[in-house]
């Protein structure tokens, strides 16, 4: 049964290779025992070049001094005056971070220590060209020639402190530390006491600005301020008498907090509440005693029924007779003239209680007609109270306008004037919100370059660089390297490999019609020689191949690669030979153009497979016989170019060749041309039983085979298995993974004699 290849295609990588969808370790740890030499001297480059930086470069010192932003100092500010501001959020201290990098700043600790005529200071740092390129600038700007910014003419001692504000920007650091309200300093110079100077005439020019700039606002808030209270007060005191004049033209007598009328209808509103409330509740007792009354309900409860002592008295004795009268009729019967009696007496007990009821009706009606009078004459009052309040509402309004204005001129006028006061004590304040918790002094040891940081940065650098290389040449890597690849990318079966053998040429020289094999080099009867060597092992497997997927009797089987050079006829001349021990075998070098199994066993022939196919010479007459396994081989002979190869092969003289040997042999090799430079494998693939394929390791790329079998449908839907060609031994133990079959190709080795014992 022949194998049909399934192609497991990457739509993303574009050479039709698996798909990885996790890390594997083990791949890993392969990748790792390939490449560590790269990896090992990208280390090595990397380090070299970071010592050579730690040897060359200049060293720098870093001076530090902290500025504490005091919230203590600015409590003790804001109880004497508002103006400047508590720092308590961070943008306010991130503020302060710029206001350190400002030029303000700098052109200030340049003027305090006069950097500009220090000739250490504007010398330091840099490279030799960098510190060439300044000089050259500075001897330009110190003539008047240009401007450092923009070009233009400048004054040159304007442009030495520009550019010592430079440098100095440029070696100064500014960092918040932490959450904290503390800022910390840095400058770097290659003079230590440079370095501490400076960090130090930083800090005090910062705390200057500060008392300069809270002096200078607070001198101009002061100006300001005395101008707008003189006319605050004047505009208050107007507010204030256009008040008191409308109230005493309108009348608004006001009482406590309000006016007289509003306060008047306030308390008629609340009695009215109250009336209506009594008026619903005499309304309800009056519907609900009017309801007992026409239901005619002697036994109906209300309040004022329980707390009568007739009604109490009556239905008592109501209760004494109805019990009496029901003792009597229950021994005396109901008809008995004592009991007719006492119904009599219960019947005017009940018209005697419904009479009291009636006068008790009276009396909730005589409390209604109260409650609604009273309930009128307070609606009444409340209507004319309505009436003048709104009067008085509607003249309240501009009165309320004019006593908001007179009371924002009011608000106003003492809020600027408490303003003006803070600000006149303000200006010989001296505190200021920020103080310098730690002077820098001369560092001892070098900030830079930092060794340590260099050298692991360099570490790091290498390993990265070395990985990064060794991973680009494991992803140019598209060579099949095990028989997992194989599996893999082409889903055919692999057969095995075959390692890479020196090659040893014999001295044999066979004599012109000679008709025996003569091996020219010790490769092409290797399995003969060695028949347990791992290469031999290879070729039974492939015999075990074709036994199992060739059914027939005689079995044709094709030998192709993808390229020439890839051993193809090798391994066709020893697989031919090893069948050949199990039964009668045919070699036949079908490669009309590169005739490489003749060139290696027949090349003394004086005729083969071409004259067989165009003169009709008997194969039989051509062969060649090797008595030692004894294998036949029909030879090519090419005496010229020859263009048409694909149609011989194709020929029906091929066909009947074909099937005059599949009678007479049990297994017929053909040694076929590779499948990319031309097609005559294509032509012959459907008289070939199998094929088996031979790719060279580490030498074809996995595209470039997976391509042709996808073109050669015919002769993908045959293949056997593949061969791996030419292994380099050595080099495979960095390809094995755990768990794969070549990971224990080591434990294989005492079964295996791969040289002369």
């Amino acid at each position: 049964m022949n194998q049909h290849p399934v192609f497991v295609t990457n739509p993303d990588a574009g050479q039709g290779e698996p798909v990885a969808h996790e890390i594997n370790i083990d791949q890993l740890l392969a990748i790792a025992r390939r490449q560590w030499i790269v990896v090992a001297a990208a280390v090595v480059f990397a380090l070299a070049i970071g010592t050579s930086y730690l040897l060359t470069a200049v060293p720098l010192f870093t001076a530090s001094t902290s500025v504490l932003i005091d919230r203590g100092n600015s409590e003790v500010v804001q109880q004497l005056s508002t103006i400047g501001g508590v720092l308590d959020d961070e943008a306010s201290v991130l503020s302060q971070v710029e206001l350190l990098k400002s030029d303000t700043i700098g052109l200030a600790t340049v003027d305090r220590l006069k950097l500009q005529n220090n000739p250490e200071f504007m010398a330091s740092g840099g490279s030799f060209l960098a510190t060439i390129n300044s000089s050259i600038r500075s001897l330009l700007a110190s003539i008047g020639l240009i401007s450092r910014e923009t070009g233009e003419l400048i004054d040159p001692e304007e442009a030495f402190r520009r550019s010592a504000l430079a440098r100095l920007q440029g070696g100064l650091a500014i960092q918040r530390v932490g959450r904290a309200y503390v800022l910390e300093i840095d400058f770097t110079s290659p003079s230590p006491g440079m370095a501490a100077a400076v960090a130090n005439a930083v800090a005090e020019s910062y705390i200057n600005d500060k008392l300069d700039a809270k002096y200078q606002a607070t001198r101009r808030a002061g100006e300001w301020l005395q101008d707008r209270i003189e006319e605050l007060r004047q505009q208050s005191l107007a507010s204030d008498l256009a008040v008191q004049k409308f109230r005493a033209a309108n009348g608004l007598v006001t009482a406590g907090n309000g006016l007289v009328s509003d306060q008047q209808l306030t308390e008629l509103n609340s009695a009215l509440i109250v009336a209506r409330a009594d008026t619903a509740r005499a309304q309800a007792r009056y519907d609900r005693i009017q309801e007992i009354l026409a239901s005619g309900q002697t036994d109906a409860i209300v309040t004022d029924a329980l707390d009568s002592s007739v009604i109490n008295t009556l239905r008592q004795k109501f209760l004494n007779a109805s019990k009496l009268e029901s003792e009597i009729s229950k021994r005396l019967g109901p008809d008995h003239v004592q009991a007719v009696r006492l119904r009599q007496e219960m019947s005017e007990y009940n018209r005697l209680m419904f009479d009291e009821l009636k006068r008790i009706a009276e009396s909730y009606q005589s409390e209604l007609e109260v409650a609604r009078s009273r309930e009128r004459n307070i609606t009444e009052g409340v209507r004319k109270a309505t009436g003048v309040s709104v009067a008085a509402s509607e003249t309240q309004v501009q009165l309320r306008e004019l006593e908001r204005s007179a009371e924002a001129y009011k608000n106003l006028y003492q809020t600027f004037l408490q303003r003006y006061q803070e600000a006149v004590q303000q200006q010989s304040f001296p505190v200021t919100e920020a103080r310098v918790i730690s002077n820098a002094v001369g560092p001892g040891v070098p900030s830079s370059p930092r060794r340590p940081l260099v050298l692991a940065i360099s570490l790091v650098f290498g390993l990265i660089l070395g990985c990064g290389i060794a991973a680009f040449r494991e992803f140019r890597d598209r060579f099949f390297r095990t028989g997992d690849q194989v599996r893999d990318v082409l889903g055919v079966e692999y057969l095995g490999a075959t390692p890479q053998i020196a090659k040893k040429t014999d001295t044999a020289v066979a004599a012109p019609g000679e008709k025996d094999i003569h091996f020219r080099s010790s490769v092409s009867n290797f399995s003969i020689n060695y028949p347990l060597s791992s290469f031999s092992e290879t070729l039974r497997s492939c015999k075990i191949a074709i036994d199992l997927n060739i059914t027939k009797s005689s079995k044709i089987v094709g030998l192709v690669s993808t390229l020439p050079g890839e051993g193809k006829s090798t391994i066709a001349l020893n697989l031919a030979q090893v069948l050949a021990k199990s039964g009668r075998t045919l070699l036949i070098d079908a490669d009309l153009r590169n005739p490489g199994a003749t060139r290696a066993i027949g090349q003394h022939a004086q005729a083969g497979l071409i004259q067989v196919l165009t003169e009709g010479v008997p194969y039989t007459s051509l062969l060649l016989h090797d008595a030692t396994s004894g294998l036949d081989f029909l030879p090519v002979v090419v005496k010229r170019r020859i263009t048409h190869s694909s149609e011989l092969l194709a020929s029906p003289q091929m066909h009947q060749l074909l099937t005059r040997v599949s009678a007479e042999y049990d297994y017929v090799v053909l040694d076929l041309p590779p499948l990319a430079p031309v097609v005559d494998a294509r032509s012959i693939a459907g008289r070939v039983d199998g094929f088996i394929m031979v790719v060279e390791w580490g030498a074809v790329s996995r595209k470039v085979v997976k391509q042709t079998l996808v073109t050669e449908h015919q002769i993908a839907e045959r293949t056997l298995g593949v061969v791996l060609n030419k292994v380099d031994v050595q080099k495979l133990k960095l390809y094995r993974e755990y768990g794969s079959s070549d990971y224990y190709s080591s434990r294989y080795s005492s079964y295996y004699v791969d040289h002369e014992t």
